[in-house]
């Protein structure tokens, strides 16, 4: 299917503009950075949408219709928001790739999101995360998680189900001990521990090494 593109980025808006309702083979629909402030129910319309672009505004909550958006397949941008929760119903969005949710008082993440199956880069930078949830091991795909500069203290044992996690990025978390359960994911490429205060490395971590893991500390 051809790709049907509306692009709003940087253009001040009070809302959604109305021929974004009269277009219903949308594919590509960005308002980024436009200062919206709300997102109506109707966006569960779009269900041809493949990419939605939310990024840099000033939302505060998103409508349950967002998972009604089954053929969002590419990526959602929401990251820069001021969203304090995400609804239960992304979880329905299991063909999505690619979800930024950075930089927004978030606090916490729906345990639907391990309903996300298609997930395969996750980004929760700066989004005030202080755990993750145990769903969070459901992602097979999952292959990029990036939660810098969260409150995250623990892990949880679940991480250690990611059979395809390549690279994780915990830089700038209060980690209160070493994430034991990254040693058991078989295809880790990367572990970034940058600006963690943590006792000297636990012999997994140079085992982690050996294989060809690159290890910042």
């Amino acid at each position: 299917m051809a790709r049907v593109t509306l692009n709003y980025w940087k253009q001040p808006l009070a809302a959604i503009p109305a021929e974004v309702w009269t277009a219903p083979d949308l594919t590509d629909l960005v308002l980024a950075d436009t200062g919206l402030t709300t997102v109506p129910d109707a966006i569960g319309r779009l269900t041809s949408l493949r990419l939605l672009d939310l990024g840099h505004n000033a939302i505060a909550a998103l409508p349950d219709a967002i998972g009604d958006l089954a053929g969002l397949t590419g990526f959602l941008y929401l990251h820069d928001n001021r969203l304090t929760r995400l609804p239960e119903t992304l979880g329905r969005l299991r063909r999505l790739a690619y979800l930024n949710v950075g930089d927004n008082p978030l606090e916490a993440l729906p345990e639907a999101i391990g309903r996300m199956a298609g997930l395969v880069e996750l980004r929760a930078d700066g989004a005030k995360l202080t755990a993750l949830p145990e769903a969070i091991g459901d992602l097979g795909a999952l292959r990029y998680l990036t939660l810098r500069g969260n409150g995250i203290r623990l892990l949880p044992a679940s991480i250690a189900r990611l059979p395809a996690l390549r690279q994780l990025d915990l830089r700038g978390n209060p980690l209160a001990a070493w994430p034991e359960a990254v040693q058991h994911l078989p295809a880790l490429e990367k572990l970034d521990l940058r600006w963690v205060s943590l006792p000297p490395a636990p012999p997994w971590v140079d085992a982690l090494r050996a294989r060809g893991c690159l290890v910042y500390l």
